[in-house]
Formats: structure tokens, C-alpha cells, sequence
């Protein structure tokens, strides 16, 4: 089989070689692929071809009045079903044309006229497939070159018959030429196509878990990939599920909106003879695939890398409840995460009596992201709130770190995540996270921005260390618990603090905007000079009152404000010196109750009210009052306080100390909207924390030796110079 495989695959390869000229290296498979998809339909159907004939001539005579479109689309049932490989089952397509492709190659002369007839006379499911490859527009290309006839010879010299070549081999051959034609494409490879050693480890992850019972019995299993690209994924997953058992039952479904891709995966579907199973071909994100699919076994994806939904906005937003997620959805110049929550949308639900049992058995999912979905968005924000509900689920399972220069069209580092809604008991509640960036061998040849790659014995590393979970901790192999993760992102207030001065030119600026205050701003003058006021609260009560005793005072409402708020703007600046500027005075029962913070107040505090609130901005005051302080949004911080580690307990070690004017904002806008505690929560994966390495710098002795050679060097060069 695998000698068969490989000079069948080499064979066709080395065909690619006469369109040499008319076409690039990078521009072969859109030649190569459709003419093998041909040939292997030739031959399948060879079997039955000639009752398909005899059947559409019946056909054609009794409704001759028919148009030839309407004659397609109604004969296509009933053909279909006469269409049937060497074996007696039905293909699922056919063929009503007398030609083939050894007739194709008795007529030189009119080889493209009759090659088109020949497509022409597929089913509509064929038909849809060579019209998103746009080979009529190869034919007519390599006819003008003269390089048409040569190629069609080529291939009907290789026998892709059934009794010669399975479904099994066929699909082998059809995905080593895809890989091939993709890698020798450099630039446009990462589009879509993902490298093979990155998928092996995707399906490994997602496979290995559930080894025991794939292996057994006749398992039906469904998997779906909702970015497919050409396929490459999907036909990994099932080659993994072939070589631990040949009597399981797959069935793939995927959708891609690149119309060369969904053709090869479409073809590559049909050509493996399965039936039950879908390609699509739409935009995932805008048309949502499979609507009538409750769920699938295993999803496993590489959606686009920072991808833009502007564009698609309209039908995203109107996603109602998908897939249970209510939150905030991420920015709009990157999408990567909304082909998770659709991955999420098809999950099976899970029973966990009846894990030992296809049904109700959950679902696992892989999927490559680059670095932005770990981390980007603070709380509250899109990103951060998926993660949140991936998370607090307990979906989340375990996370990779791949290297850098691992694909086709970036050189970026990635990262596979693995999710699923039936985590092991021993993994529930934890995530584990795998270092794979140092662990990587150089390619002999570079692929674009591919250099690197995973040979065997790292994928059975990643694979062991990933099964083994929390026995096997190293420093590449680390387990965390979920809330390790999370953070409440808690707004920490400073008083502002303003100095009075008056000046000429603030005087100036203010009665260009306000003439009518000129009475007033003189009055202001005479009694408080020029000189500088530390306290604007005293300042303030000054020079309301003379405002109140002017002819003009300060307008009533919203021009008011802007009166008063220009006042400040021309006669105050901030300093670090002068006094808080007091907003409001109030009573403590009106304060905000400490039992808003998560976990209270540490027990070793022992707090009184009055200590309480001044945690939140409330100060001692007169006569029982409490004064509260104007914010300076300059000041102003957010401190991201880990979910284990109480607010008040972090306040007190990390803030207080250094800031003893600071106060936490309780206010609700700056709380979380779902369990209205103080701070908003949030969730983020930063690899780089838990592997990072401390290297001891070197000594200054060591640093001025080298300077020293490196300085004797350039005096030297510098001698030759000036010689």
C-alpha cells in the first residue's frame, strides 16, 4: 500500500513539471488537484456508467421539454442513485457525459471543447465544486499555451480504479498532494493550510484522552471544523481514529469561505467515499454551519489570526444567546475568539453517568490562536469576558506554547488551547500549561516564514506531558488552578489637590469668556492678591461668596457649571503641596457596606468604622461627619488584585503604605455588573509569568573587561586609520 501510495503521489507530482512556463510553482495545484479529483471520479465510475447513460437518454426523451438546467437539477436523484462504486454502493454523484478521459486523450484537437462538455456532465454537487475551483479558466489557459492535451495524456495514464486504489490510498495520495502544492506555495501556504506536525499534535491532545474508547466496538464520531481551509485537519483527525480502530464510523463536517479550499475539501470528502458527511462553503462567522447538527465529538480549528468582523457586525451582534454566552464581544479588529464561542455553541451536552458511552458524552476542542486571545482586553472588556466564561465553566483544559516561525505566513508565537465540557476528575478545576517555545528543530529549507518544525519524538514529549496532567510538573509542564487566572480589577482614588494664584493671564482668558463676571474677578483680586493659596476649599468659599454679593453671580444650571468649571481652569493648578479639595461631607450609615468586598475584611484587622471608611474614601471630618475628597483622574490607578488575595489585604500591604491618601472607589460603575462586588473581575493567561527564569545579572567587573577589549579594539582600528 504505502509503495503504491507513494509512486502514485510522485507520479502526479512530477506531472506538475509540463505546466512549467504559463504557471508558478505556487500555481500548480490549481491545475493538479482539480485533474486528480477528474480522474478519480473517471474511474470510480466507470463501473456504472453505462446504465447512468442508458437511464439520462431515457430521461432526456421523456422530457425533452425541459431546459437542460431543469433537466439537471431533476435527473440528478434518480442518476445518482444508479451511480455506484465496483462494491454496489451509491457514489452520491455521477456523470451523464459519453466522454472519458481516455476519449479525451484520442482527440488532441479538441481537447478543451470536449474536457468542458465532460465537467459539464457532473452532477450539480460536482458541478458547484469545479465552479468554486474556476477551472474553466485553467482549461482555456494551458489550451493557449498548448500544454492541455500533454496533461490530460499524463493522467489518463494513471489508474485510480477502486479495485486498484482505495478510498484509503486515494485520500492519503489526495492529502500528500495537497501538503505538497501548500508548502511549495511559501506566501500563500498559512492562508490555508496549517502544518501537519501542529495538526498531529492538535488531534493527539484531543484524541489521546479518550484512546480506550475510540478503540473499541464500532464508535460513531463526529467532527467538525469550522475554518477548514483544504481539509488538512479533519483528515488528520480521521487518520488517527483509522490507525487505533478500522471499524469506527467518522463522519467530518467544515466550512471555509476561500472558494479554491472548500472545492479541495470538498473533493477530498467525495473522493474518500464518505457519505454522511459536509463541506461547506460560506463565511463562519456570518453563516453559521450545520444549524441542524446538535453537536459534535471533537472540534478542532485555526481560525484567521487577528481577523476583522467590522464587516460582518450586523449578523454578529444579532447572534442571540450564542451558544449561552451573554457577555461583551471582542474588538473588532480581531475575531479569533468568536470561532471559539461558535466551537462552543456545538458542543454535546454531557452526562456524566453515561461517560463510558458515545451519547451524551461531551465534547473536546482544539484550536490555534496566537498570543492576543490570552491576554488582550482588560476586565470587563470582550476578551476578557469570554476567557471569564471559558474558565468559570471549567472548559478550559490545558494550553501549549508553540514556537515561533511554526507556520507558513508569520512568524509569531502560538498557542493551542484545548477545551472541553467533560474534564477528567483529577483535571476539574485546574489548567494545566505546556512550554513548548525552546522545544523545536531547525527545517533544512525555510517555507516562507516557516523555519522551524516538531519531529517525532517532541510530539510524544508534548503528548506524555499533556496525558501525564499534574504527575509529570517540570519546568516546560506547569498546573494552575483556574481562579490562578483570574483578577478584580479595583480603581484606586489620590484627592486632587489645587493651589490658587491669580493672574493677568487667567484673568484675561476668564472675562473673554465671561465679560459680565468683571465686577466680581476684581472683587476676587483685591481680596485675595496674587499670591499663592494652598487651600482651595477656603479659597472657594471666598470667592462664591463674592460672587453671591456681585451684580453678576454665577448663573443657575448647566452655565453655571461651565462658569465655575472655567474659574477653576484660569485661577488653579494642581500641587502636590496644597491641600485635598473636599467634595461632599456625609455619615457613615451612608457609606458603602464592607460586605461588598470579596471575603470581607481580613480577620486579622481589626477595624473600626471609622477605619472602614476611610478604605473607600470616607475621612474623619466634624462633628461626626465624614469628608469626602475630590478624585485627580491624573492619579488615578487600577490595580489588578489576583481573585485568591482579599482587596483590603492587598490595599493595605501594596497601596496605603506608599499613598496614605489613597481610597479604593466602591462606586458601582467601577464594580462588577454580574455579582456587583467591588472591582470588576477579569481573566488572563500570561505564559510568560510562570516560566520565567531569573538569571543573575553579571558583575560590573565583568561588564568593564569587556569594555575594555572592546574599547583597545577600536583604538586599534582607529590607528590603522590615521596611519
Amino acid at each position: 500500500m504505502s509503495e503504491n501510495f507513494n509512486s502514485l503521489s510522485n507520479f502526479i507530482w512530477s506531472v506538475a513539471d509540463l505546466l512549467r512556463g504559463p504557471y508558478r510553482p505556487p500555481q500548480y495545484e490549481r491545475v493538479m488537484l482539480p485533474l486528480t479529483v477528474l480522474r478519480r471520479f473517471d474511474c470510480v465510475l466507470e463501473h456504472s456508467k453505462a446504465k447512468v447513460l442508458a437511464k439520462h437518454k431515457a430521461l432526456v426523451a421523456k422530457n425533452e421539454t425541459l431546459p437542460a438546467e431543469r433537466q439537471l437539477k431533476d435527473f440528478d436523484p434518480t442518476l445518482n442513485g444508479l451511480a455506484k462504486d465496483p462494491d454496489g454502493r451509491p457514489l452520491g454523484f455521477h456523470n451523464h457525459s459519453e466522454l472519458s478521459f481516455s476519449m479525451l486523450k484520442a482527440d488532441p484537437d479538441n481537447t478543451a471543447a470536449h474536457l468542458q462538455t465532460y465537467i459539464n456532465g457532473f452532477s450539480q454537487n460536482i458541478q458547484d465544486i469545479f465552479r468554486k475551483f474556476e477551472f474553466d479558466q485553467e482549461i482555456e489557459k494551458m489550451a493557449e499555451s498548448n500544454r492541455l492535451y500533454l496533461v490530460i495524456s499524463k493522467f489518463a495514464e494513471i489508474d485510480l480504479h477502486p479495485s486498484e486504489v482505495s478510498n484509503i490510498q486515494m485520500g492519503l495520495i489526495f492529502e500528500d498532494l495537497i501538503r505538497r502544492f501548500n508548502e511549495s506555495a511559501n506566501e500563500t501556504a498559512g492562508d490555508h493550510f496549517t502544518p501537519r506536525e501542529v495538526i498531529r499534535l492538535m488531534v493527539n491532545l484531543l484524541m489521546e484522552p479518550d484512546g480506550e474508547l475510540l478503540s473499541g466496538g464500532s464508535p460513531i464520531v463526529s467532527i467538525c471544523d469550522p475554518a477548514c481551509g483544504t481539509g488538512g485537519m479533519l483528515a488528520e483527525a480521521q487518520n488517527w481514529i483509522r490507525n487505533h480502530n478500522d471499524s469506527a464510523i467518522v463522519k467530518v463536517f467544515g466550512q471555509d469561505y476561500n472558494p479554491r479550499s472548500y472545492a479541495v475539501a470538498a473533493s477530498d470528502l467525495l473522493i474518500k467515499g464518505h457519505k454522511d458527511s459536509r463541506i461547506e462553503f460560506g463565511n463562519t462567522l456570518t453563516e453559521p454551519p450545520f444549524e441542524d447538527v446538535d453537536g459534535f465529538d471533537y472540534l478542532l480549528a485555526n481560525p484567521p489570526f487577528g481577523v476583522d468582523w467590522k464587516a460582518e457586525g450586523k449578523e454578529i451582534k444579532n447572534w442571540p444567546d450564542f451558544c449561552g454566552y451573554t457577555g461583551k464581544l471582542p474588538r473588532v479588529n480581531d475575531g479569533a475568539l468568536l470561532f471559539l464561542l461558535y466551537m462552543l455553541s456545538k458542543r454535546q451536552a454531557f452526562a456524566p453517568s453515561q461517560k463510558a458511552q458515545m451519547d451524551n458524552r461531551g465534547s473536546r476542542m482544539a484550536v490555534v490562536f496566537n498570543g492576543s486571545p490570552l491576554f488582550t482586553g482588560g476586565a470587563g472588556s470582550g476578551e476578557s469576558d469570554i476567557r471569564r466564561w471559558i474558565i468559570e465553566n471549567d472548559w478550559l483544559e490545558a494550553i501549549v506554547a508553540l514556537p515561533e516561525q511554526m507556520f507558513y505566513n508569520t512568524g509569531i508565537g502560538t498557542f493551542i488551547w484545548i477545551v472541553t465540557n467533560r474534564k477528567a476528575k483529577a483535571r476539574q478545576g485546574k489548567i494545566q500549561l505546556i512550554d513548548s517555545r525552546d522545544r523545536w528543530k531547525p527545517m533544512k529549507r525555510s517555507l516562507g516564514d516557516k523555519r522551524r518544525l516538531l519531529d517525532d519524538d517532541i510530539l510524544s514529549q508534548l503528548t506524555n506531558e499533556h496525558g501525564s496532567f499534574d504527575q509529570a510538573v517540570s519546568d516546560t509542564n506547569k498546573v494552575f488552578d483556574n481562579e490562578d487566572f483570574g483578577f478584580r480589577r479595583v480603581t484606586i482614588e489620590r484627592p486632587l489637590r489645587l493651589r490658587y494664584q491669580f493672574t493677568e493671564s487667567g484673568k484675561v482668558t476668564y472675562l473673554n469668556t465671561f465679560p459680565e463676571h468683571l465686577e466680581a474677578i476684581e472683587a476676587i483680586e483685591a481680596e485675595l492678591g496674587h499670591e499663592p493659596h494652598f487651600n482651595w476649599n477656603s479659597v472657594w468659599k471666598q470667592v462664591q461668596a463674592t460672587f453671591k454679593d456681585s451684580v453678576e453671580g454665577f448663573a443657575v444650571g448647566g452655565a453655571g457649571t461651565a462658569q465655575k468649571k472655567g474659574f477653576r481652569e484660569c485661577f488653579a493648578q494642581t500641587d502636590p503641596e496644597a491641600e485635598p479639595v473636599i467634595a461632599k461631607t456625609g455619615k457613615y450609615a451612608k457609606l458603602i457596606p464592607t460586605q461588598r468586598v470579596p471575603g470581607g475584611l481580613p480577620k486579622s484587622l481589626k477595624a473600626t468604622k471609622s477605619f472602614e471608611a476611610t478604605l473607600f474614601g470616607y475621612f474623619e471630618g466634624e462633628k461626626g461627619k465624614h469628608i469626602v475628597y475630590e478624585s485627580d483622574s491624573k492619579l488615578r490607578d487600577q490595580e489588578n488584585i489576583p481573585l485568591k488575595t482579599n482587596i483590603i489585604d492587598f490595599f493595605l500591604k501594596e497601596v496605603r503604605p506608599y499613598m496614605t491618601d489613597a481610597w479604593i472607589n466602591g462606586e458601582e460603575k467601577q464594580c462588577d455588573e454580574q455579582d456587583t462586588l467591588i472591582g470588576k473581575v477579569g481573566y488572563e493567561i500570561n505564559f510568560n509569568r510562570p516560566f520565567f527564569k531569573y538569571e543573575k545579572p553579571r558583575s560590573l567587573k565583568i561588564i568593564n573587561k569587556e569594555l575594555e577589549v572592546v574599547e583597545d579594539r577600536i583604538l586599534e582600528l582607529l590607528k590603522k586609520v590615521t596611519k
